[in-house]
């Protein structure tokens, strides 16, 4: 098991540690060839759904880049799939449900599914094991925020402005909630499970929540989104988004102990709107990983110095790992933050 005060859970309490922590998001996954060649053949879903396999995925970045943190590999619909939902993840287009949300009795028959104990130990399984390899350093489990989940569930796959969603939210406010209510459970018992057997933190990503205006966020997704982070017990919460800079304070109201930075607002700004006691994730553009490395590394020290304004900071992207990236860019990165005074 990681030790208490391993550098990443650290400046998830607040505390800044000797060393800066790094992680990427999305650093198990495509870029990486051994991950390629772990599921050659696999389909995403059986990948994540298979004990051994998910934990070698799992662990793959840690041994190559010597990163703070591991995070879970799975994916924000597997709570769904376990629950019975019918979905599939189509490569090249993403999640698809056999049956969207469009009226009433299409969310009855959703909101019937439940996500049982029982269903879950084939995540614990696998986080058991992701966790005994990993040693001293942490798991981080996640999940799908609310918001994000029921975009995929109304639209039945993956959408650009998440119109049919925010119309449900307007149109029928009452359904709205039932839903994100079912979508924040079966949420925080994914998070919930993965503590049980070793996470030793938890980040929960809102992909799509920067289409919302902050006064649609505060009515209609907080809620859902707090009821989510409230299933966790005893370990640092993350909360993240994408085009979330507007919706940072109200981000922060939902409960989570960091809040992740998209690379869209410098972190010392981040840090005032969230007024400057919340520890921050973030937030190297992922644009510059294919850039010459002085332009990376400039950016990098702008990072860090902006970081600087909040009581701790673990330095990651703003959004994840691109498909294209050298691997050897983001090992360069970590030991660049590791040599830092």
């Amino acid at each position: 098991m990681p030790a208490p005060s391993a550098p990443l859970l650290d400046a998830y309490r607040g505390t800044r540690p000797a060393r800066l922590p790094v992680w990427f998001m999305r650093q198990a996954g495509r870029s990486l060839p051994e991950y390629r060649a772990s599921r050659a053949g696999t389909a995403m879903l059986d990948a994540c759904l298979t004990p051994e396999l998910a934990a070698e995925i799992t662990v793959q970045p840690v041994r190559r880049h010597g990163v703070d943190a591991a995070i879970f590999f799975s994916d924000i619909v597997v709570p769904l799939k376990l629950a019975g939902v019918d979905v599939e993840i189509v490569p090249g287009r993403g999640p698809v449900f056999a049956r969207p949300v469009r009226d009433a009795a299409d969310l009855d028959a959703l909101t019937a599914h439940e996500l049982a104990p029982e269903a879950l130990e084939v995540i614990e399984d696998a986080v058991r094991r992701t966790v005994a390899q990993l040693g001293d350093v942490p798991l981080i489990g996640f999940a799908g925020a609310p918001f994000t989940l029921a975009s995929y569930v109304v639209e039945g796959g993956p959408s650009k402005d998440q119109l049919r969603a925010r119309t449900l939210m307007h149109a029928d406010p009452r359904s709205w909630q039932r839903l994100t209510e079912w979508l924040a459970d079966v949420s925080g018992a994914f998070l919930a499970a993965q503590v049980r057997a070793g996470a030793q933190a938890v980040q929960l990503f809102d992909s799509w929540a920067g289409a919302l205006s902050e006064r649609d966020y505060r009515v209609a997704v907080l809620p859902a989104s707090a009821r989510a982070l409230a299933g966790v017990e005893g370990v640092p919460t993350v909360h993240f988004g994408t085009g979330t800079a507007h919706l940072l304070p109200a981000m922060r109201d939902a409960g989570a102990d960091v809040l992740g930075v998209d690379h869209r607002i410098p972190l010392d700004a981040a840090s005032a709107l969230l007024g400057g006691d919340v520890p921050v994730q973030g937030n190297i553009d992922p644009a510059l990983l294919e850039a010459p490395w002085p332009v990376l590394e400039a950016h990098l020290a702008d990072v860090v110095a902006a970081g600087r304004a909040a009581p701790a900071h673990v330095l990651n992207l703003g959004h994840g790992v691109p498909p294209t990236t050298d691997p050897g860019v983001l090992t360069r990165i970590v030991e660049w933050a590791h040599e830092l005074p």
